[in-house]
């Protein structure tokens, strides 16, 4: 008997190896059956799904949909994508009817594709020529709930980056069976993420225009954009020095995207007006009735805005499940593991990305969507990037952190809780010619830049248009989160300016190497990037309506910098650098005002004194909403 059952024990365990060892896509083809279908919206245009559905019918599912405008190929029933269905490997093994659609006028669906198409509030089905993105959401649900044998009429969301987006358009008048929603990385409004920083545009998206504005003449299983994207095919090794030599913006209309629908609209509408104001989503997140967990990375150059934002506008107006996910993350990485986790030269740990799945999002979707319970989730589960440790808080941003305020002080000193003589003056001299590099390392023409978010910033304490402040080695651990606000007095010879506030963690001269970094840096003295903002300085009245500097006139620039939450450890410094130009990934402002950047001349472009004044702080945490916004600005 007890050698039978040994035996057992051993078969047990070969099985559960084997059971490891096949690849997701084995999985899903063993135990999911697929099948295509074009959905019909109340406007009668039809959207393309795929969905998977498992094979064992002694039980029914939820259904966890994904919408997209980057194809939910591979398209046939017979074909099945080399990667887990769902968010995860978990999910996918827990048993989920997954769904995966093409967004309107994207490949194999119909109709016309509008970027961050404008959401019209009030959801009314009867109204058959009203239609937007939680429209579509609406339509698409009620035909699943009612077409799909085996479903348990409960249906999740989720999406990265602008599938991210979909997730949270989909949550305004939402339809009654849709239950969880987790928009991860979403954008929330083009003109404060994704392709802008608060107005000033990200030149390194200059490529990105050719996924995003071209329409398809029909549904296509083929990209019909490749030929445009060509256009930036020639082999590009160093992007600083290509991205000079298109100079004014105004050539990259000529030279790139003289036919690009979305190029012109941002060209065409430089400021904050009607365009951009009606494609924000956070107005309408209101009144919310499902449960909500906005993902995000804390490394994420590209959409860092829309996930802190979405949180905070839910919880501001609505009394539902809302819960919010930081992380040590890239752009979209804890959907994937590496087994390790590791943003350009810092290390944060081993499975960071497999907790977050099993642990977090397979908790919160399985509770709701199978188990038809509340997650028993914290408010904010949140990483320290110092520390290298998750976090919980009952709220975010937390309160039992105390707010720090940084000040400028003379020698390159910067004053923790103190002020300093406000008399004191720091200048530099900004040339749009000589722009500071966004990064140490020489990059291509790339997409989403993802390295720079922790890089070394010794290369910049180094140029004389950089100014640099730096406390002396702290003689214990100084956590920082929450809300950050940089507060300047500022004035400048020209008559406009962008302003790059960067927040860093210099590590002390004696820092080891760390063996898992394969690149030669030496750490010892690493000016890590933790956080950084650019502020287009037209704006700081108003977004709606900028308005130039008055040359030499003493004027308040205050912005807002995106959410921290970082340990400064003891024997650390904290230092903040504030510049003018950060190349290319933010574009160059000429300095001397015109109406339009994109269509500046060469001639337009000049060098311009810069002073920063001794009153100028920045301001972190606290708890409270910090009030960040200049007297007349529109968000």
């Amino acid at each position: 008997m007890k050698k039978q059952l040994l035996i057992s024990l051993a078969c047990l365990m070969v099985m559960h190896s084997v059971s490891a060892q096949v690849s997701d896509e084995e999985y899903a083809r063993a135990h999911y059956d697929k099948f295509e279908y074009q959905i019909p919206m109340r406007d009668g245009i039809k959207l393309f799904a795929a969905v998977y559905i498992p094979k064992d019918k002694t039980h029914t599912y939820p259904i966890l949909m994904q919408r997209t405008c980057y194809s939910v190929a591979p398209y046939g029933v017979t074909n099945f994508p080399n990667r887990t269905l769902g968010p995860s490997p978990f999910l996918m093994r827990d048993g989920y009817i997954f769904v995966y659609e093409d967004v309107r006028g994207r490949w194999m669906s119909e109709g016309t594709f509008d970027n961050m198409r404008p959401n019209i509030t009030g959801n009314d089905p009867r109204n058959k020529t009203a239609i937007d993105e939680a429209s579509d959401t609406w339509d698409t649900i009620d035909w699943l709930i009612r077409n799909i044998k085996g479903n348990n009429g409960r249906v999740g969301m989720w999406g990265i980056s602008y599938p991210g987006f979909y997730t949270a358009a989909g949550i305004p008048d939402a339809h009654p069976a849709l239950k969880a929603s987790s928009p991860q990385a979403p954008i929330s409004d083009f003109f404060f993420d994704d392709f802008h920083h608060q107005g000033a545009f990200l030149q390194s998206y200059l490529a990105a225009f050719g996924v995003f504005g071209y329409q398809h003449d029909k549904p296509t299983a083929e990209s019909w954009y490749d030929d445009k994207m060509a256009r930036f095919s020639e082999e590009v090794k160093d992007g600083y020095d290509f991205n000079l030599r298109v100079g004014p913006l105004k050539n990259a209309t000529t030279r790139f995207h003289q036919d690009n629908f979305f190029w012109q609209q941002v060209v065409e509408h430089p400021n904050y007006d009607e365009f951009w104001q009606k494609r924000n989503l956070l107005p309408h997140l209101t009144g919310v009735k499902h449960a909500i967990m906005t993902v995000g990375g804390w490394y994420d150059a590209e959409d860092l805005y829309g996930p802190l934002n979405i949180y905070k506008r839910i919880e501001s107006t609505s009394s539902t499940y809302n819960t919010i996910v930081m992380g040590p993350w890239s752009h979209g990485d804890w959907s994937r593991e590496k087994g390790y986790q590791m943003v350009n030269h810092i290390y944060f740990g081993d499975s960071i990305s497999t907790f977050y799945q099993r642990n977090i999002e397979r908790k919160f979707f399985n509770a709701i969507l199978k188990e038809n319970q509340q997650p028993d989730l914290p408010e904010a589960f949140m990483f320290d990037c110092g520390l290298k440790q998750w976090k919980q808080f009952a709220q975010w941003p937390p309160k039992e952190i105390p707010p720090v305020k940084l000040y400028f002080a003379e020698g390159g000193k910067l004053s923790l809780n103190r002020p300093v003589k406000s008399d004191a003056v720091f200048s530099y001299i900004s040339d749009p010619a000589h722009p500071v590099p966004y990064t140490s390392q020489t990059e291509g023409m790339i997409f989403t830049p993802r390295r720079f978010m922790t890089d070394d910033q010794r290369q910049a304490s180094h140029r004389p248009d950089v100014l640099t402040f730096e406390t002396e080695p702290l003689t214990d651990n100084l956590t920082l989160a929450g809300e950050i606000a940089a507060r300047l007095k500022v004035s400048m010879s020209g008559t406009d300016a962008d302003f790059i506030v960067k927040l860093i963690d210099v590590y002390p001269d004696n820092e080891p190497n760390d063996p898992r970094n394969p690149s030669n840096i030496i750490m010892g003295g690493y000016q890590q990037l933790v956080r950084h903002e650019v502020f287009r300085g037209r704006f700081r009245n108003s977004f709606e309506k900028p308005e130039p500097f008055q040359s030499g006139q003493v004027t308040d620039v205050a912005f807002a910098l995106q959410d921290i939450l970082h340990t400064f450890r003891k024997g650390h410094r904290v230092m903040i650098q504030i510049h003018s130009t950060w190349f290319p990934y933010i574009d160059r402002n000429p300095q001397k005002y015109v109406d339009n950047i994109y269509k500046a001349n060469e001639e337009d472009f000049i060098k311009s004194e810069i002073k920063v004044y001794g009153s100028s702080m920045v301001e972190i945490g606290g708890g409270e909403k910090l009030n960040t916004k200049v007297e007349g600005v529109k968000k």
